[in-house]
This record gives structure tokens, sequence and C-alpha cells, in this order.
């Protein structure tokens, strides 16, 4: 499964533990130690399962809200093409055309298949809350997920904490399984809040989803 996006070059802060590397060896061990300790701690016996289950009941409304400045309302297929004369493609001419019709805008979008959906899919409806860290310039911004339908809501935790069930989306992943059955592949394009997220940090959240729902690997789910 690929991820497409397109993007302004632009300056790239560097990771926040690099700085405190150099600068001092001993708290950058101190703090990975510490981590490792935190970690170990089983979730219901520690502040973690409280942590958890504020950010589920909080994020149970992302995505049911009206919709905001800068996304579009009711977002389906059909509003990007015509269904049924893309029907008449094979699978391969309908991918270059999804890529061909996304390859000129700044936005995240992608070509699943089939049976990599169904993993995301079935994996969505045990986990439809998602929390990842996106880099910043000064450390990292967490981001919580939230399915519903097949669409992929995030906003910034800061959001979730101080405005609860009023947080808007600042992030939509668009999933459309339309062609799935016949084609062998799903359609995935992506709406964005620009005044939070710029493509490429939507795309760095797109890739975290793509490897915690899509990896079939324990050190990434189970």
């Amino acid at each position: 499964m690929l991820y497409y996006f397109r993007i302004q070059k632009g300056p790239v802060g560097l990771p926040f533990g690099l700085p405190l590397i150099r600068s001092d060896p001993a708290a950058f061990e101190s703090r990975l130690e510490k981590r490792s300790e935190f970690r170990k701690q089983p979730v219901g016996r520690s502040r973690q399962g409280d942590f958890i289950k504020c950010v589920e009941q909080k994020t149970d409304a992302l995505g049911k809200q009206s919709v905001k400045r800068g996304f579009t309302k009711d977002k389906t297929l059909s509003s990007i093409f015509n269904i049924e004369m893309v029907k008449e493609k094979t699978t391969e001419e309908i991918k270059q055309i999804w890529q061909q019709y996304f390859a000129a805008k700044d936005t995240v979008y992608a070509v699943i298949p089939a049976e990599k959906f169904d993993l995301i899919w079935n994996r969505a409806q045990s986990c439809p809350t998602f929390l990842c860290a996106l880099p910043r310039r000064e450390g990292y911004e967490f981001f919580v997920g939230q399915w519903t339908g097949t669409e992929l809501h995030f906003t910034a935790l800061i959001n979730i904490q101080t405005r609860g069930e009023a947080a808007a989306s600042q992030l939509i992943l668009y999933h459309y399984p339309e062609l799935k059955e016949e084609k062998g592949i799903v359609l995935m394009t992506a709406e964005m809040d620009s005044t939070f997220l710029n493509v490429a940090e939507a795309q760095c959240i797109a890739n975290q989803v793509q490897l915690f729902y899509a990896t079939d690997r324990k050190e990434t789910y189970g």
C-alpha cells in the first residue's frame, strides 16, 4: 500500500531528541530509561488506563460535528468522478486516473489493495481510537484519530483536552470501498485544515495509520 502526496519544498525541523543527544548524552539516556520503565507498567494498573478511557470518551463525537471551514460536506466518491464510467476501466487504469487526478493537488491520497483494507477495517472495529505523535520543531504534538464509518478524523490532543466533544477535525482520511469487490482496490484521499497541518504533516500521520493498522506485526499491533 502506497501513500502519495504533493508538497512544496521547505525547511524541516530536527527530530526532538537529537539536540539533547548532542548536548547532554547522560540526560538523554536517563530519559530513555524512565520511558522504558513507564512502558512496562500494566495499562490497567497505572494512570495510562485513566488517560486512555478519558480520550476515548471525548473522541467519540469527533467526526460527528457539522462540517467546518475547509472541509467538503458529504465528500463521496461520486463527487470526485463518475463511478459507472470508471467501472469500465481496468484496475490499473483506475489507479492511474486516481494518481493523475491528485498529482497536482496538495493533499494525501492512496490506492489500497482490498485485502489490506480488510485488515485495516477489522482493526478499526476493535480499535476505533488512534493516538499518534507528530514531530514538530520543538518536540512532538499528539493527534487523536477516531473512525467514523470509513472516515478517519484527526485532531490535536490538546483540542480534546480543552474542548472535549466540541473539538473539530483537523484532518480527515476518506476511504472509498465502492470498487473493492469488483476491482480489488479501495481509494483514499484526505482533507486538512491548513491553519494547523501542512501536507507533509498529514502524510506523516497517514504513514502511522498504515504502520499500525495495515502492518501485520506484533510490534505495531497485538
